[in-house]
């Protein structure tokens, strides 16, 4: 009787773990605390929306999806060691971080670990150095310059001022623009290096005023955009003034307030694209989190579904055959919807979509154009 029980009991327990379902694991590493708070604090709601949407659906190949907040608290180096975290905790696939600084440290140690990233980082040399493992959400800043340019040449600009921060984030897109500059013929009349969290912009824009500058490009991160923006409508700067996503975006604009009005920025990614995937996008995140989400928060929603996708792909949580079907793959908005926009990947994980010129209308990113691919 009781070898009987031990029987029974036995093929129960064999019943319960064929169908109890073994979750893919994925690691938010991104910014929760420091001067990267605001925009980790996007990514991840986003992710976490994503993830939310494709557990209520079936999950991915019928398992549930966990995701695990990593904080990098802005940091490099612990970003290191909260990437090292998520591999030990056996994380299927990595999300983050979004400040290049960190990106550049930490993909050494998934890739070590043969465990795909989805970085937010921007700096070119991301997806330059041969890590094979590593994927952007949105594209780098070598791919977004020549699109600046165009806009410039488009405005008859024939001189500009650029202030940059000095960070890997400044120097990914301070080198680029320098470049596409020269390519169209557009002299680079005041080039200013500031510092990260720099507070004082007095003597930067008075050199922006003094020049013979038509425009001005920012590469900034936000808190310095919002304190820049100030100090040049306190000196009286009367002249274009362009930026980026990480520059202009919805959180700069309430920071700078009237200070914002008017300026332009080239986004990969923007919540007010007439778009009906995005326009879904932004109606979901608004009705669970009760705020505007920003590019990084779609960054990290795309991050996940793409993810999805692939593992479907794929037929299996396999990271080496997650990679490779990934390079040189294009995911459609149409057959996936979660990706918002068609995007593209190439061989180093450089991503191709369409972008938006934006401009600050009655302190809201107002869309202008729909940029093509490139």
């Amino acid at each position: 009787m009781l070898k009987r029980c031990l029987t029974a009991a036995a093929v129960s327990l064999l019943m319960m773990g064929a169908v109890a379902a073994e979750p893919i694991k994925l690691a938010n590493v991104i910014e929760l605390s420091g001067g990267g708070a605001a925009v980790g604090q996007n990514w991840r709601d986003g992710a976490e929306l994503a993830v939310a949407n494709i557990n209520a659906a079936g999950g991915i190949l019928g398992e549930p999806v966990e995701l695990t907040d990593y904080d990098t608290q802005s940091d490099p180096v612990t970003s290191r060691g909260q990437a090292q975290r998520a591999i030990d905790d056996g994380a299927f696939a990595i999300l983050g971080p979004i400040y290049s600084g960190s990106a550049v440290v930490n993909m050494v140690v998934a890739q070590a670990a043969g465990v795909p990233q989805f970085t937010g980082a921007e700096a070119p040399n991301v997806t330059a150095m041969g890590n094979p493992y590593i994927f952007r959400t949105s594209y780098g800043a070598q791919k977004a310059m020549p699109k600046i340019a165009a806009y410039l040449t488009s405005l008859g600009i024939d001189k500009v001022a650029i202030v940059w921060v000095n960070s890997e984030y400044g120097k990914g897109g301070r080198d680029p623009f320098i470049a596409e500059m020269e390519k169209a013929g557009i002299a680079v009349s005041v080039e200013a290096v500031t510092e990260v969290n720099q507070v004082d912009f007095a003597s930067d824009v008075a050199r922006i005023k003094a020049s013979d500058a038509k425009a001005l490009f920012v590469y900034l991160t936000e808190e310095e955009s919002a304190r820049l923006l100030k100090e040049l409508r306190r000196q009286g700067i009367d002249m274009p003034i362009i930026g980026e996503a990480g520059t202009f975006g919805p959180n700069v604009v309430k920071l700078a307030g009237d200070a914002a009005e008017g300026v332009f920025a080239h986004v990969p990614l923007t919540p007010n694209a007439d778009i009906p995937t995005i326009v879904a996008f932004r109606d979901a995140f608004v009705a669970k989190y009760n705020y505007t989400p920003d590019h990084n928060a779609m960054k990290g929603y795309i991050a996940a579904y793409i993810v999805k996708h692939v593992v479907e792909m794929v037929g299996s949580a396999d990271r080496q055959k997650f990679a490779d079907t990934l390079h040189g793959l294009t995911i459609t908005a149409k057959d996936e919807p979660g990706v918002l926009l068609d995007v593209s990947f190439d061989a180093t994980g450089e991503v191709s979509r369409e972008s938006f010129m934006t401009t600050v209308k009655d302190g809201a990113n107002v869309v202008t154009a729909i940029l093509p691919a490139n």
